[in-house]
């Protein structure tokens, strides 16, 4: 039986080099394509938030607008019927209230339903819970000690060559 080998760079014809620059390409596309997830379930959560915030936004106008007109012609259609005055405000001020509440819980479940990006945070977490079980290629260690030739004076200080000087120039 023959043992499966290793494979290595010079198996697949690519050179560490080109292993580094496609992994780092791979690792910029995942970079982009997260980024692009967040960006459009965000954007999602944007314009339920902007329907939101438009039906409150309408239900205030309707109030602060229509509120004073309509209630004085409200009331003093529902007087002319024979109801006392003050009843027939309070009856009027009453519709608008709940006319207001209406328009308010629709704004609430509109923003009940903004939640965060799930699909990015958890992909996210893979990607960083996957780089950080990578571990760097070991390199081997260079010990430069006292008694290396290619140092001069020790101290870990590298030689230097001295070029010979050329008389009377």
């Amino acid at each position: 039986m023959e043992r499966e080998k290793p494979m290595s760079s010079a198996d697949d014809g690519r050179s560490l080099g080109q292993l580094v620059a496609s992994a780092t390409a791979e690792m910029s596309a995942l970079v982009h394509d997260e980024i692009a997830l967040a960006k459009a379930e965000i954007r999602q959560d944007v314009k339920r938030g902007i329907v939101g915030g438009g039906a409150a936004t309408v239900a205030g106008v309707l109030l602060l607008f229509s509120l004073p007109v309509l209630s004085f012609a409200a009331a003093y259609g529902i007087h002319n019927l024979g109801l006392g005055l003050a009843w027939s405000f309070l009856i009027v001020g009453g519709a608008y209230i709940v006319v207001a509440l209406i328009l308010l819980l629709l704004a609430m479940r509109k923003f009940k339903r903004i939640k965060p990006p799930e699909k990015s945070i958890a992909s996210a977490k893979e990607t960083a819970a996957v780089l950080s079980r990578a571990k760097p290629h070991p390199r081997p260690a260079v010990d430069l000690g006292k008694d290396d030739p290619r140092l001069e004076g020790g101290a870990g200080r590298p030689a230097v060559e001295r070029a010979p000087h050329s008389a009377g120039v």
